[in-house]
Parts: structure tokens; sequence; C-alpha cells
């Protein structure tokens, strides 16, 4: 084969080379756009305590309230609860980590705010912890509050009753006073499975020959989303960071 022929294969290879790169990028940016969430991320709230769901009662909602505040004044870590119908068939984690964002409880300069999130159609629940507080509020006393506290009494139809017990584990966990069951040996089982997804997943994306439906997956229980920083509406003020520590459940 002469030059000119070796040098035109060649050519026409990197064409294509570049043209499935481009396809591929192409293609992957047209995914993520079409994934338009259907879950609106609510402004920053002037309380500690939201209910879009009408679950709470007024009662149990001005108590949680004053508790909150409370706790706030008396020790600067800020905990926020928050109650919607639904999650609009988004990821929970996703949506909790862009809440947490959006909203940024927990002070700048400690990062130590929680939210504690409940999705009424979904029947799930989910804490996330800011970075400052995932000593004390670590992963595993997460999920016992909510399997251990919330749960069950979710179960039962008490929301009121789960949501305040469910606060004031998290508090008294903040301040090293929950007395929660064992931990479970395969507490981390989840955890593990997910990353493992994770990594099967990217390595799929990474393959020349495949073109991997890009869908943005940050946060949560078992992988970190990005830090945040800025100001909080209402009692909230600074700015707390989140990196997805936490855990969630369902009852």
């Amino acid at each position: 084969m002469s030059r000119g022929s070796d040098r035109s294969l060649l050519l026409i290879v990197g064409r294509y080379a570049f043209c499935r790169k481009f396809l591929v990028f192409f293609l992957g940016a047209f995914l993520s756009i079409s994934f338009v969430s259907a879950f609106e991320i609510p402004s920053r709230p002037d309380g500690y305590v939201t209910d879009r769901a009408g679950l709470l009662s007024p009662t149990a909602k001005i108590e949680l309230e004053k508790k909150l505040s409370d706790f706030d004044l008396e020790t600067s870590n800020q905990v926020a609860v928050a109650v919607f119908s639904s999650l609009e068939g988004e990821n929970l984690e996703d949506i909790s980590m862009r809440i947490a964002e959006a909203w940024k409880p927990g002070r700048k300069d400690r990062d130590n705010g929680v939210l504690l999130l409940i999705f009424e159609k979904e029947r799930q629940i989910r804490i996330e912890v800011g970075y400052g507080l995932e000593g004390a509020l670590t992963d595993a006393v997460s999920g016992q509050i909510i399997r251990g506290v919330m749960a069950p009494l979710f179960k039962q139809g008490n929301y009121d009753q789960g949501v305040l017990e469910g606060a004031n584990a998290v508090m008294a966990a903040i301040q090293g006073e929950f007395e929660g069951g064992p931990i479970e040996e395969n507490s981390y089982v989840p955890q593990i499975m997910f990353l493992i997804f994770i990594f099967l997943y990217l390595w799929f994306l990474s393959q020349p020959s495949r073109i991997g439906r890009r869908r943005g997956i940050h946060g949560g229980f078992w992988i970190g989303g990005g830090p945040g920083r800025g100001g909080f509406g209402g009692g909230f003020r600074g700015g707390g960071g989140f990196g997805g520590g936490g855990a969630s459940g369902r009852w």
C-alpha cells in the first residue's frame, strides 16, 4: 500500500474516532438535558420545620419548631425537618443532597447542620448530615434512628410522634447521648454493594465501544456530594457544608 493510501486510511480512522467521541459526548449531553428533574427544590425556609405533605398536626409542628430552635440557640447545631408528598420519581439520595446544598443548614465555619427528610408516597426517610457532625451522627447511628425510632411509629400511622422522637434522637446523638441498639454486623453491606455498582457503572461508561446513559448520581448514604457554603433563611445563620453522610430507610 502506498504512503498516500496509508495517510488516507489514517485520516479516515482519525475522523471516525473523533466522530465517535463527539457522538458519545453529544448523546451524553442530550440525555442529561432530557432528564430534567420533576422534583422542584423549594427555596430556603423561614423556620426549622417544613411540611409540604400536611403529614404533621399543627401542634406537632409548633412543638418541633420550638425544640429545634432551642437546640440551635443552646448548641449552635442546626437541625431542619422537611416532609414532602413525593420524590416525583427521583432518587432519594440525589434529591436529599440537592436540598442540603440549596438550604445549607449549619454554620459556615462548623458545617454543623442536619436535614431530616421524609417522603410520604415512597415511604422513605433520609438523614443528611453535615461534615462537622459526621463524627457524632454517624451513618450507622443515623440508620438506627430511622429503623429503630421512626419507622416503627410511622408503620403505626403515628407520624407526629415518629418525627418528634426522630428529631429528639438526632439531637441526642449530636450530643453523644443517643442509646441505640447494637450496630448490625452487616450495616455497611448496602454501602459496599452500592460502591460496587457505581464502579461497574463508571467502567461501563469508560468502554470506547459503549455509549452509557449519563445521569448524575451523587450524594446519599454511600457516596459524597459537593460541599455547600452560604446562608440559610429564617432562624438559620451561616451555611453548612454537606458531603453525603447520613442514612436512608423506609417504613
